[in-house]
């Protein structure tokens, strides 16, 4: 991604600004794996460029839902449907279907072992979720650090089991309800 301004009023210290800024609140949202191992931070700017700056990076961050960019974000803590549930493998995990993704919540519980049929994709991202820190490995299971949006509820349900699975058949409320059965009832009416 590459951003530039009408005007070209954007100087070098304007730019480490936005990039101090942008790489801050990458790591607090933790949606995407940062390869900028460095945290740099923010340049000294006087109170007119920093104002400028700020309201540069307000419209980069209006911009970035809009093309599908949510690495910058955190998630938002409300839910479309209740509390869900997963277990099996050993792994017990408790989250909440959301408008922007499927949420699977701190303290959340994964299975360490993967079977031979799981995605490389799931398998790269289980690596990468666990060299960031999101997983951290607590013996017989992994656990979550922190809440964490997976694109899908079968995506969240394949990385905490280990496993190709029906995110919506698997995930359930406390009644033992399905995902799918609960979202059907809502489509209905």
């Amino acid at each position: 991604m590459a951003f530039t301004s009408k005007d070209e009023n954007l100087n070098k210290a304007h730019v480490r600004f936005l990039e101090s800024r942008l790489v801050a609140l990458g790591h607090k949202a933790k949606r995407a794996h940062l390869e900028n191992g460095n945290a740099p931070a923010p340049p000294a700017l006087s109170e007119p460029d920093r104002a400028e700056a700020d309201a540069f990076l307000d419209e980069m961050l209006l911009i970035y839902p809009l093309l599908g960019i949510d690495a910058f974000t955190p998630p938002v803590t409300h839910d479309t449907v209740g509390r869900l549930f997963l277990k099996a493998r050993g792994a017990e995990a408790e989250g909440r279907d959301q408008p922007e993704g499927f949420v699977v919540h701190e303290g959340s519980t994964a299975a360490k072992t993967e079977t031979p049929s799981l995605s490389a994709y799931v398998r790269k991202m289980r690596a990468s979720l666990l060299a960031s820190g999101v997983l951290v490995d607590v013996g017989p299971t992994y656990r979550l650090a922190l809440d964490y949006v997976f694109t899908s509820p079968s995506m969240a349900a394949d990385v905490m089991l280990g496993r190709s699975s029906n995110g919506r058949e698997i995930w359930r409320d406390k009644a033992g309800k399905t995902l799918k059965a609960i979202q059907e009832q809502a489509a209905a009416g």
